[in-house]
């Protein structure tokens, strides 16, 4: 039986949108890193480099190998599996009947993953002691959001070391499943769709965190960003 691959795959966004990139990194046999590389998007999202992230990782591993992929990203991770059929069904729409962010990315993953095993791991960034996959991945996409420059283990490129400091609750930028800045002060007459404005930092039940001031809306769990109320 052919032995699986662990990877990590990170998308990172110096604002959202802003200078963005993704990244992927490939464990060797004793686990640590052995192959990896890093490209930058330009100015886009957050959910545009965690979803191009994913397709790169994928595009660039044997389909006849089974992979492990770990993500921080529960948008992204949702987006290609729970999410996905749903959409397909109604016609790359959204419960609430807006169209589908970043479909063309969200198409080309699905195609990435028909007839692969594939599975997912959650691994929430920025923790202590946290996945050091995740954590490279993440540190090399956030040199690459900078720099703006490609890199990888194939140039001779060094992998940079991760950010080891302690963030606090709310360590990104938050993230829409529209990929959408979010702006905002407090409760107002003007607010639609039922949205409010985040008196305090929060995290949204797709992982993601929202910022003091941002848009947010009531879903099944709690509060949080507008688009994941809707998404699923």
């Amino acid at each position: 039986m052919t032995e699986r691959i662990t990877a990590a795959c990170d998308g990172a966004c110096k604002g959202n949108p802003g200078p963005a990139a993704w990244a992927w990194v490939i464990a060797g046999t004793d686990g640590d890193v052995a192959s990896w590389e890093a490209g930058p998007l330009g100015r886009a999202t957050n959910n545009v480099a965690e979803l191009t992230a994913l397709q790169r990782l994928l595009e660039a591993t044997d389909p006849a190998t089974p992979l492990e992929v770990r993500m921080d990203s529960q948008y992204a991770m949702k987006a290609v599996t729970t999410w996905l059929p749903g959409w397909r069904r109604k016609g790359w729409k959204t419960a609430s009947g807006s169209p589908v962010a970043n479909r063309d990315l969200v198409v080309a993953i699905d195609g990435l993953l028909t007839g692969r095993d594939v599975r997912f791991v959650y691994t929430p960034a920025h923790q202590v002691d946290g996945d050091p996959l995740n954590a490279a991945a993440d540190a090399a996409a956030s040199r690459s959001a900078v720099t703006q420059e490609p890199a990888g283990s194939a140039a001779g490129s060094v992998l940079p070391p991760p950010d080891t400091r302690e963030r606090p609750s709310a360590p990104r930028r938050p993230r829409t499943a529209n990929g959408t800045p979010r702006s905002g002060t407090s409760r107002s007459g003007g607010s639609r769709g039922g949205t409010v404005k985040a008196k305090f930092p929060g995290r949204c039940r797709c992982g993601s965190p929202y910022g003091k001031g941002e848009t947010i809306a009531k879903n099944d769990t709690g509060w949080g960003h507008p688009a994941c109320a809707t998404a699923s």
